[in-house]
């Protein structure tokens, strides 16, 4: 296994930032392995790259790995996910315009996910009335956790976001020009895309992902199920690499140094300062200056949250078909929770296997209701 070439894709995104930890800290090569990193743009050529083998593994949004393997929306590729990248990590971020319209109609406390839900109904119902286009949102791909929070946090309120709104694809990367250019009136993407828009003055953060869901499993490090049977041994240095990565990030007497590194151009090319309020969960959320301390912005390595959890893809699976992605299945929900891989994280870290004491109720939808897809 020494000096196992292996090529890897991202998108410049901080919840990368366990799979870019361990290549230039250099604990991937301490396992024996050589790793290329190349960073992409969007996640479809995220996903066609690894599917047909061009990339060994990839940051990869957690639906993705779970709608490729039951071949919805793309062709029928079946992925694992030995290892969580990162819990959370999103937030909603609106224009100056319509963040003022929220405000002018709120009832309530703004940093409740349910009175900007109420608020944005009555939006919306305003600009029909007065002959508006519907407001446009952004979010990263149909099937994400973006587009699923939006939906959520929408939905609680009253708002269809198949009739009352637009909602597009967006590359992470082209979020803030797409706002800037009033393409969109918002967007749910994830750190640190959000602050850069507050840090232009374009963009106010009206909620972070963790204001929806306490709780919810964003990004993971996949690989093709085929190639993990292949190259086990492989596999388990990746798992082990990336537990230490995720290590480092966690202690807080590193995240200068983990800023410095993500902020490289050919890694996020953001300030570090961005990155580093990232991770510290120190957000200014409004052009202001106003500041929002969310210690469960973005989990990393902390609570146990790389360990992968099929229960997290048991609930993106019922949003899946909740929005009409896909239907109905015991069939379906047992392959979308075997893309999960605990076992193959506890044999590479050399763990007894067990279940964490999480209960499905610790994704902590904000609304008190989960909808977990247990039978049909």
């Amino acid at each position: 296994m020494t000096g196992q070439p292996l090529c890897i894709g991202f998108i410049p995104l901080v919840d990368a930032a366990a799979l870019l930890i361990a290549v230039d800290k250099g604990f991937v090569a301490a396992e024996g392995l050589d790793v290329t990193l190349v960073r992409e743009v969007s996640w479809s050529n995220v996903r066609d790259k690894l599917n047909i083998g061009l990339f060994d593994a990839a940051h990869l949004l957690a639906p993705v790995a779970i709608a490729s393997s039951l071949g919805l929306g793309h062709v029928k590729v079946p992925i694992l996910a030995p290892f969580n990248l990162a819990l959370n990590g999103n937030a909603i971020t609106v224009s100056p315009a319509l963040h003022a319209a929220i405000m002018s109609e709120i009832d309530g406390d703004p940093v409740n996910p349910m009175a900007t839900a109420l608020a944005l109904t009555r939006v919306v119902a305003a600009r029909r009335k007065g002959g508006a286009e519907p407001l446009i949102f952004g979010m990263t791909f149909p099937f994400s956790t973006h587009n699923y929070q939006l939906r959520f946090w929408m939905a609680a309120g009253g708002v269809n976001p198949d009739e009352d709104v637009r909602m597009v694809v967006l590359p992470p990367p082209y979020m803030v020009d797409s706002l800037a250019g009033g393409h969109v009136d918002g967007f749910c993407v994830g750190a640190p895309w959000n602050s850069v828009a507050v840090d232009l003055g374009i963009g106010h953060i009206l909620h972070s992902g963790s204001d929806i869901l306490a709780r919810s499993a964003e990004k993971v490090l996949a690989v093709r199920r085929d190639w993990a049977e292949r190259n086990p041994d492989v596999c388990a240095a990746l798992i082990r690499a990336h537990h230490r990565a995720a290590g480092f990030i966690e202690d807080t007497h590193n995240h200068e140094e983990v800023a410095t590194i993500l902020a490289r151009p050919e890694r996020l090319g953001v300030s570090a300062e961005l990155i580093q309020g990232t991770l510290a969960g120190k957000l200014k959320i409004s052009p202001d200056g106003t500041m929002r301390d969310i210690d469960r912005y973005l989990l990393i390595g902390r609570e146990g949250v790389d360990r992968p959890d099929p229960r997290q893809a048991a609930w993106l699976y019922g949003q899946m078909i909740r929005w009409g992605q896909a239907s109905p299945s015991s069939d379906a929900l047992t392959a979308a929770k075997a893309v999960f891989r605990p076992d193959l994280y506890d044999t590479a870290l050399g763990l007894s296997e067990s279940t964490p004491e999480v209960g499905t109720d610790a994704i902590g939808a904000f609304t008190g209701r989960l909808l977990m897809p247990t039978r049909f």
